[in-house]
């Protein structure tokens, strides 16, 4: 039986031409994968976006003209379904950091295996984050002192029942579905569930977000598990 190809459009942008040439090559080499535009700058990479409605845009993180973490913002504020996926030379980059907790799904290295990127770029087009909570940990642990400290409970918060409390701190934790459901005595298909509810309520995106929000509303302690 032939199972179609689901086809993803995609916005790349980086100020260095060879990089973007590097990464068409990568992306057009495979069914289902789509160009549809190439952006040098963060303020084009808004406007693009806004055009093009892409699935995913690959983010340079360091980027000319408009601040990358602005634009990462304004793309996730659009409204539109695209997803950002930041690309970056060194894995403990602030401006990592700071393009998560704006709103992108995950980062990759820029000399990330091909494979793995595309394997990336299909998780982030699915709705799921491409960086493990146990890296999110390792930003926030390292970037802690400009981290705003909380002085009360998020509000909202009230929202969640006691069980989706659990599986948000253990989420933060880093632990995957199946180490939850151990952990809780739940089946995955569950804690997916609870999951779910948890970023519908809290309004975030991915668990990645949830790692964020959990260091920031101070539910979990920097530097410890």
């Amino acid at each position: 039986m032939h199972i179609a190809t689901i086809e993803r459009r995609h916005l790349l942008v980086d100020d260095q031409p060879l990089l973007l040439a590097g990464f068409r090559m990568v992306l057009e080499s495979q069914p289902g994968f789509t160009i549809a535009g190439e952006a040098g700058d963060g303020a084009q990479s808004v406007s693009m976006t806004r055009a093009l409605k892409p699935d995913v845009v690959l983010m340079d993180v360091r980027m000319p003209v408009m601040d990358r973490i602005e634009a990462t913002r304004q793309i996730v504020a659009s409204g539109l379904s695209a997803r950002v996926l930041v690309l970056t030379t060194f894995d403990l980059d602030e401006y990592v950091y700071a393009a998560l907790h704006a709103g992108a799904s995950g980062f990759l290295l820029k000399d990330t295996m091909p494979a793995d990127l595309l394997s990336a770029i299909r998780s982030v087009a699915a709705g799921d984050a491409v960086v493990a909570p146990q890296i999110t940990r390792r930003l926030i642990d390292a970037f802690a002192p400009h981290l705003p400290h909380a002085t009360a409970e998020p509000a909202h918060l009230n929202t969640l029942t006691d069980r989706e409390r659990e599986v948000l701190h253990e989420v933060a934790r880093g632990l995957s579905n199946a180490e939850i459901a151990a952990r809780l005595v739940l089946s995955e298909a569950t804690v997916k569930t609870h999951a779910g509810r948890i970023l519908s309520k809290l309004g975030l995106r991915d668990r990645v977000q949830i790692v964020v929000f959990a260091y920031e509303s101070g539910l979990i302690s920097r530097g410890k598990q």
